[in-house]
């Protein structure tokens, strides 16, 4: 059996969003996942031991891909990220968010 997928979700704060994407993807097989912000005011922010952890890194926003990059620039080298284009008009697991995050990261995983 192969091992698992480590899979970071990442938006601004570690509010909405990302861990939602933890929420629904941490449920699945063969994949474990976590949540992390950008922001220092994150209720998790992301450090150099998430980057090393994870095996594929979905944000949210461009901009986060850019902060990850200025921050950890050489940790990134080999680290797939993934632009998921989901604007910060969500609450936790509401459904319209939920159903995109399976979609999006579905496509993105059955095309590695």
């Amino acid at each position: 059996m192969t091992s698992s997928k480590n899979l970071l979700f990442i938006c601004s704060r570690n509010q909405w969003r990302s861990p939602t994407g933890e929420e629904v993807w941490r449920k699945k097989l063969g994949y474990q996942a976590k949540s992390v912000g950008t922001s220092p005011k994150a209720k998790r922010t992301v450090g150099s031991a998430d980057i090393r952890w994870a095996d594929i890194i979905f944000v949210m926003e461009k901009k986060h891909k850019n902060r990850l990059i200025a921050q950890f620039t050489r940790m990134l080298d080999h680290k797939p990220i993934h632009i998921l284009d989901i604007p910060d008009e969500y609450q936790y697991m509401d459904q319209e968010l939920v159903e995109e995050l399976e979609e999006k990261v579905s496509t993105i995983i059955g095309n590695l």
